[in-house]
């Protein structure tokens, strides 16, 4: 069965509402002030005091210091780093001797030569995406051609779901998909998560 991640919390009723459904990851966007989910390192550490203890909270990061996303982690602020923006194979490597955390990267797939830079990636899972919360998807036809674990990202929702569960990904991950007006949607996190676990 395929793991969830719902990404993107940003409120208490957020954290009320996986509670209640039990996805297996949640994500904080962290310090990236150009997403209306952004949230200060604080403010995540406030919000997951109420998480279930069984769901795992990932860090998403797009560009920070290595020495704040290793913090985060060492501190159990977030449990995973998932890591959003330039960062490459010598940034993971010097992320690695700083702690022994999960570390994930996000590679944005528009075409088959993306795939290369996923295959190369250090990190213990590549999330394929077809842009930094873009709500898009890409053309999935390419993840055949992949030869790792790997989570998919990116313009998932209710509708193309079932397509979505017959790629090779691990783990499926939903941010935007899961929302009405920009605010996650209970109803809808419900759909997402018995539809994948039935």
């Amino acid at each position: 069965m395929k793991l969830i991640k719902i990404c993107g919390l940003k409120r208490q009723l957020d954290i009320e509402y996986v509670n209640q459904c039990k996805p297996d990851f949640v994500g904080f966007i962290i310090n990236f002030p150009k997403s209306h989910r952004n949230l200060t390192p604080e403010q995540v550490k406030d919000l997951t005091e109420g998480l279930d203890k069984g769901i795992t909270k990932v860090g998403v990061f797009v560009n920070q210091p290595v020495e704040l996303v290793a913090e985060l982690l060492n501190n159990n602020v977030i449990d995973i780093a998932q890591l959003h923006g330039n960062e490459d194979n010598a940034y993971i490597e010097k992320l690695r001797q700083k702690t022994v955390k999960g570390i994930w990267q996000a590679i944005i797939v528009r075409k088959e030569e993306d795939l290369a830079q996923a295959k190369a990636s250090k990190a213990d899972l590549v999330l394929l995406d077809a842009g930094q919360g873009s709500g898009q998807a890409f053309d999935w036809a390419l993840l055949a051609k992949l030869d790792r674990r790997f989570a998919l990202a990116g313009g998932l929702n209710l509708d193309n779901l079932e397509d979505a569960m017959k790629t090779n990904a691990v783990l499926l991950d939903v941010s935007g998909g899961v929302e009405t007006d920009k605010f996650k949607d209970l109803d809808k996190i419900k759909k997402f998560i018995n539809k994948v676990r039935k």
